[in-house]
């Protein structure tokens, strides 16, 4: 009865929290007629792609769409590149000032991104850099970057030194062992990362918004959302559409990610 009661939960809970992201989709799909219906419908009855038309035709879609996977590519790389390394730092090597570090970084990861707001403004300012792409990625690499350490620490943690070792001994530098048996099982730890740096660049309105003044053409795509519905009006349905082609890529990504996200990172060496 107790697991009756927790599967029940979790049905309910799911429910509720994917019930808005079904019914963004499902009027996306509605003809106009039907959004407006005071009887609402829970399954289009003639379902149509017009509103997706409509969204992709709008001015500066594809602009905007090509910047949001700029800046977010940019700073999720550059957030892996550097935190593999710091990550590798902290959790095989033994140097004064490692626990400072990594209270450092977690002090980081608890400080709101709200509060940067002002002093990223500034300096953006002083150094010319508004209206930037280059500069809002920066500043997404900035948002991710101790996430990424914090969690890449932990996985690389839980693997063993004695591979790493064994490896060396058997005649691979330090560079080499790392490359042939940790990274390989460092994967699920750079899937995930890089999955939750997507997300957090991808779904970035306040920084853009702030940083993004004059130069219309260097926005991205919540932005361009969020201005979306003055555009056109009462629109519901390209409203709806233009949200599901923003959602969609990070939909995908989880989809193609999270089957080797929960994966266990040390099961390929011992079988091995």
């Amino acid at each position: 009865m107790k697991r009756l009661l927790l599967n029940a939960s979790a049905v309910a809970v799911l429910l509720v929290t994917i019930f808005p992201v079904y019914w963004m989709f499902l009027t996306a799909f509605k003809p106009t007629r039907d959004i407006q219906s005071d009887t609402p419908a829970f399954w289009p009855a003639h379902p149509t792609f017009d509103h997706f038309v409509t969204a992709v035709n709008a001015a500066g879609f594809w602009t905007y769409w090509r910047n949001s996977l700029l800046v977010t590519a940019a700073a999720v790389l550059a957030a892996l590149l550097v935190a593999l390394m710091a990550s590798f730092a902290v959790a095989r090597m033994r140097w004064r000032g490692r626990g400072a570090f990594v209270v450092a970084v977690f002090a980081a990861q608890m400080a709101p991104w709200e509060a940067l707001l002002v002093p990223v403004f500034i300096i953006a300012r002083d150094t010319d850099l508004l209206d930037s792409l280059a500069m809002l990625s920066g500043v997404y690499f900035m948002i991710t970057l101790p996430f990424t350490i914090v969690t890449l620490r932990g996985f690389l943690a839980a693997i063993p030194p004695e591979l790493e070792e064994a490896a060396q001994v058997d005649g691979c530098s330090r560079l080499a062992a790392f490359r042939r048996v940790i990274f390989p099982l460092l994967a699920p730890g750079l899937m995930a990362t890089s999955l939750f740096g997507f997300i957090t660049a991808w779904n970035e309105f306040a920084f853009v918004n702030v940083l993004i003044i004059k130069d219309q053409e260097q926005r991205t795509l919540p932005v361009w959302l969020s201005s979306f519905r003055d555009v056109f009006g009462t629109d519901w349905g390209a409203t709806m559409a233009a949200a599901s082609l923003f959602a969609l890529p990070v939909l995908l990504l989880f989809l193609f990610l999270q089957r080797h996200v929960g994966t266990g990172m040390t099961a390929g060496a011992v079988k091995g």
